[in-house]
């Protein structure tokens, strides 16, 4: 069974930093686009920073500058520097990606919590 496993979210004071680690494992053949995405209470669950197979990135505004996303293709696991951190990067972070097995799929994992605090 392919799935996603997010780990690294946590408590951590305003200005601080934290790194999100996402791991797939099963019987992957491919894994092409993945992205992380963060959740806030009473609200949609919107993208943060996304990155393609071949490592191209994009992100949302307001974590230009300070956060980066990678990814290593031989372990199937991406990654989110988040650094800079604010109270308002409070929210449940989770990590997506399309991936190629028996089946093609997106899949998102279970998600981690990351709370700023000010």
């Amino acid at each position: 069974q392919v799935q996603l496993v997010e780990s690294g979210g946590g408590l951590v004071e305003a200005g601080g930093s934290l790194r999100l680690s996402c791991a797939a494992s099963g019987s992957i053949l491919r894994i092409n686009d993945m992205g992380w995405y963060r959740q806030a209470p009473g609200k949609q669950r919107d993208l943060v920073a996304g990155i393609t197979s071949g490592g191209r990135t994009n992100y949302a505004d307001s974590v230009k500058g300070r956060f980066t996303i990678s990814r290593d293709n031989f372990k199937n696991t991406m990654y989110l520097q988040m650094n800079s951190l604010k109270p308002e990067d409070t929210a449940v972070y989770y990590c997506n990606a399309d991936i190629v097995a028996s089946v093609r799929g997106i899949l998102w994992g279970q998600g981690t919590q990351v709370t700023v605090s000010s």
